[in-house]
């Protein structure tokens, strides 16, 4: 997969996958195997729901994992997409062996 890490020094988080790029808040960041798997996982994710998709699908379950946790960290670690990059972002070769959609058994 082909993708462009972008150094955005005003992001309000770590790491972010905006298809097909990733943004990072410093160059360090960008040179953070771990950090970056788990951003390759959300592009992978992201391109298998042709994009827009994903978007809402991800806001949709954030939203009902906030009325279910009342909580915005337990609500973001919820969410399906969240899951499996979390569980699979220290598995270097997990994109080359994983399923389409495997999201989908992250819940």
């Amino acid at each position: 997969m082909s993708f462009r890490v972008i150094v955005v020094p005003f992001l309000n988080v770590e790491a972010m996958a905006l298809f097909p790029f990733i943004l990072v808040k410093n160059k360090e960041m960008a040179a953070d195997k771990t950090l970056i798997n788990h951003e390759l996982i959300h592009l992978k994710q992201e391109a298998e729901l042709l994009v827009i998709p994903f978007y809402i699908l991800y806001l949709l379950n954030y939203i009902a994992n906030l009325f279910i946790y009342r909580n915005h960290n337990k609500a973001y670690l919820n969410i399906v997409f969240e899951r499996e990059a979390y569980r699979n972002e220290k598995n270097y070769v997990y994109l080359k062996q994983r399923g389409l959609w495997f999201w989908r058994f992250c819940f």
